[in-house]
């Protein structure tokens, strides 16, 4: 086989079959293809596309070119989210606490975050003494203890990916559906788990911008989770403002316990319960959505999430009375209020409201900043809400007055707002499932 051959029958649009897509990916992990090669044929892929079938083998090629968790010792039918990211998007929190609280196994792999806030693990650790460096029999023990065990990923998943996606990141061919997917996706069937429930998040804040196009990407990843074996669902949800009160670090690891204790942001609940109420439908535990539901409300309600919550912290080394008592996580130093003028908040621009949480110090530039786990906004007006000129609609917490003003602009061109009530927009927009 050689690459050249191969660039040119995609040229002509013809399928390339499961071998030479497999040869493609080794060849380039390996080394054994240079980046002007594989420039070419990414280019190709996004001008000429791929259909079901070379989607799914790219994505295999690419899942199998590093590590496979093997998750066969944890008892029971392993459910996995992902979630295609957004501005206060704290869903892993609460979703992975309600699971493990009724009996479903939660074993995740997840990552630092790069952007506007620090991902699921560095949210994690703003909580004294958590780690997320877990040896592959603590983390087996632990999820078959206490049901829910969250680590770095320290294991070799997907390499394939890691490579590929610096290459598309500088040559234009990020935004196609099947090098999407393909990504998205290589990771989630590396960490081994039986369901995957995906939330494709669409709007101002997310990759997707309008809701055709979160469909498509979500069809393509569920034809690629079913094809692989795994059933699959897909939630397309609303990213037209921030999810929940709270962006930022510990911030959101406060909201995501007020949640548990049954005081949720009533649209942050709502994604939750709808992601919670798929991956306990895909577990076996439940015949219908409705019955899933129910169980999820009685989870908040008995307080048997919240006390699934705590037990997960002691578990992985976590300090419990940062928990029991929110106020014990480190404040920034100031916490200046935002004003807008009076009128409905009609629109936001939430990508900006990510970058002003960026210029507090909330997220990362590049892979090796440095993050400050105390800044952040919280957000206390939605979409529809009518404010008056002297009532603050946020709270700025950072620890530089430089950075906060800066913040403060970029925070209030975020928002339109219009003397006119809005029509209010659904939290869920779809269901996509096979």
């Amino acid at each position: 086989m050689r690459m050249y051959d191969l660039i040119t029958k995609k040229q002509k649009g013809e399928e390339l079959t499961k071998q030479e897509i497999e040869y493609i990916v080794k060849g380039y992990t390996d080394n054994m293809i240079p980046d002007y090669q594989m420039s070419a044929f990414l280019m190709t892929v996004y001008f000429k596309g791929l259909n079901s079938r070379e989607t799914t083998d790219l994505t295999l090629a690419m899942a199998h070119s590093g590590d496979i968790l093997d998750l066969s010792n944890i008892e029971g039918i392993k459910v996995d989210k992902h979630s295609t990211g957004g501005v206060g998007d704290k869903t892993t929190l609460i979703v992975g606490p309600i699971l493990a609280s009724l009996g479903v196994p939660i074993a995740k792999m997840s990552g630092r975050g790069l952007g506007h806030t620090g991902g699921t693990i560095d949210k994690l650790e703003s909580i004294e003494g958590f780690s997320t460096s877990l040896s592959e029999e603590q983390f087996i023990n632990n999820v078959n203890k206490i049901k829910i065990a969250i680590a770095g990923q320290t294991a070799n998943l997907a390499p394939a990916d890691k490579k590929i996606y610096a290459l598309r990141d500088v040559t234009a061919t990020v935004d196609n559906y099947s090098l999407i997917a393909a990504s998205i996706m290589s990771k989630k069937l590396a960490s081994g788990a039986d369901v995957i429930v995906l939330d494709v998040k669409t709007g101002s804040g997310a990759f997707m911008k309008t809701e055709e196009e979160a469909i498509k990407l979500a069809e393509t990843m569920v034809d690629i989770g079913e094809m692989a074996g795994k059933k699959t669902y897909a939630i397309i949800s609303d990213m037209n403002e921030p999810l929940g009160e709270m962006v930022g670090n510990n911030l959101e690891v406060i909201e995501a316990v007020n949640v548990l204790n049954g005081k949720g942001e009533p649209r942050l609940l709502e994604i939750c319960t709808e992601i919670a109420s798929y991956m306990l439908l895909g577990s076996g535990k439940v015949d219908t959505i409705a019955e899933a539901k129910i169980q999820i409300e009685n989870s908040i309600s008995s307080k048997a999430a919240y006390n699934k919550f705590i037990e997960f912290v002691r578990g992985q080394g976590g300090n419990v009375d940062y928990i029991k008592n929110t106020d014990l996580f480190p404040k920034a130093a100031y916490i200046e209020p935002v004003y807008l003028n009076e009128g409905y908040m009609a629109k936001c621009n939430t990508s900006e409201v990510g970058m002003a949480s960026l210029i507090l110090g909330g997220g990362r530039v590049t892979k090796d900043s440095s993050i400050d786990l105390t800044v952040g906004i919280h957000i206390k007006k939605k979409l529809g809400e009518y404010i008056k000129r002297d009532e603050p609609f946020a709270y700025l917490h950072g620890n530089s007055k430089s950075s906060i003003e800066e913040a403060k602009i970029r925070l209030i061109n975020a928002y339109e707002i219009s003397l006119t009530k809005p029509i209010s927009t659904k939290m869920i927009k779809c269901i996509v499932t096979k």
